[in-house]
């Protein structure tokens, strides 16, 4: 038996130093680098980082590199030589859209395409889990296992990290309480935490609904501007309260909150994906820009959450059918998709139309 962290909670510890701008040093196969998020870095730790020599890279994603006309020699991931004069200045700019037309033209960029590009690729998927920007500045090191034991910094075997980067985190029940609400007063809420130390989730039980036969449920990704704030600009406000009325009306189902807020890209990123919207880009370019997916979410969690509530065939209320596959892929039958049709405004007209030519969603 020992004290030592697990490679899980490891993760965990790097994705808050990284949040925190502090360097986690990452080792595969005798290699190692020191990585920090571009997002959180500053002069003085990129100082440090200069006098230990080597080159440093700007390591970013294809999206990225594509509105940048950078070469992404590794397919998913460029990795962009730090030129020798460039500060902090540079690091963000390359890094973070928001200045993209006032400065278009950020370049000359020199991408690496010798040797690997794991150690890189993984300090990008640490930033995003972290909800920074997808953009690691990473240092080539001799030796890893002494730089982060002189330092105090985390250090990652990325033989035991990679699956754990891929895979879905085990859920488990925390507590559930009754919960009269609006749409029902036979309601319960329930608690579901993840094992690495992410967002907790939660499952909203109208009434009792049977587990021997199909469930009504809506699979939410929490929204704060639109559930809590009323925002006109998109149609979760009036999907939750929608989707939580016609349960109520029924008398029975399952509304999931899943903190994957902005499409899994966390409220931070969202609000940059709006200021683009601003720029005049829709959300998938703004997505794009910012050098994430169209859709970062892993529903993986809500089917976790659906097992281990005993359910096994549901009725989907959603318009989007990628939530039908995926359910369907993580041994959920859904018998069938409920439409949910509301909460179109003039304002959001143009985010719902992108949804429906770009994401496929049917509305």
């Amino acid at each position: 038996m020992s004290l030592r962290p697990s490679i899980v909670e490891l993760l965990s510890r790097a994705r808050a130093d990284l949040r925190m701008g502090v360097p986690v040093v990452l080792t595969q196969n005798g290699a190692a680098v020191v990585a920090v998020a571009a997002e959180t870095l500053d002069d003085a730790r990129l100082a440090q980082l200069r006098v230990m020599g080597g080159d440093l890279v700007l390591a970013i994603t294809d999206r990225r590199a594509e509105t940048l006309k950078a070469r992404a020699y590794d397919g998913d991931v460029a990795r962009l030589l730090v030129p020798a004069t460039a500060g902090m200045a540079w690091i963000h700019a390359v890094a973070d859209p928001a200045d993209d037309l006032k400065v278009p033209m950020k370049g000359p960029f020199q991408s690496l395409r010798d040797g690997p590009a794991d150690l890189h690729r993984a300090a990008i998927l640490l930033a995003k889990s972290a909800h920074l920007l997808p953009a690691a500045v990473v240092l080539g090191v001799q030796n890893g296992l002494l730089i982060a034991a002189e330092n105090a910094l985390t250090l990652i075997p990325l033989a035991e990290a990679a699956p754990e980067l891929l895979r879905a985190s085990p859920l488990h029940p925390v507590v559930s309480a009754r919960l009269p609400m609006q749409a029902a007063q036979a309601g319960r809420l329930h608690i579901f935490r993840p094992e690495d130390g992410g967002e907790e989730h939660y499952a909203v039980e109208i009434g009792k609904p049977a587990r021997d036969a199909p469930v009504l449920v809506r699979l939410h990704s929490a929204c704060f501007t639109g559930d809590v704030l009323g925002s006109l600009k998109c149609d979760c406000g009036p999907q939750l309260r929608g989707a939580l009325g016609q349960m109520g009306a029924e008398g029975a189902g399952i509304l999931l909150y899943l903190n994957q807020e902005g499409r899994g890209i966390g409220l931070a990123n969202k609000m940059r994906a709006y200021s683009l919207q601003d720029q005049g880009f829709d959300t998938v370019e703004a997505n794009h820009r910012l050098g994430f997916e169209d859709d970062e979410r892993d529903f993986r969690i809500g089917s976790g959450i659906l097992r281990e509530m005993g359910v096994r065939q549901i009725r989907l209320l959603t318009n989007n059918p990628a939530k039908v596959r995926m359910m369907q892929a993580n041994g959920i039958e859904v018998v069938e998709r409920v439409p949910l049709k509301v909460g179109h405004t003039a304002q959001n007209a143009a985010y719902l139309a992108t949804k429906a030519a770009k994401s496929g969603h049917l509305l």
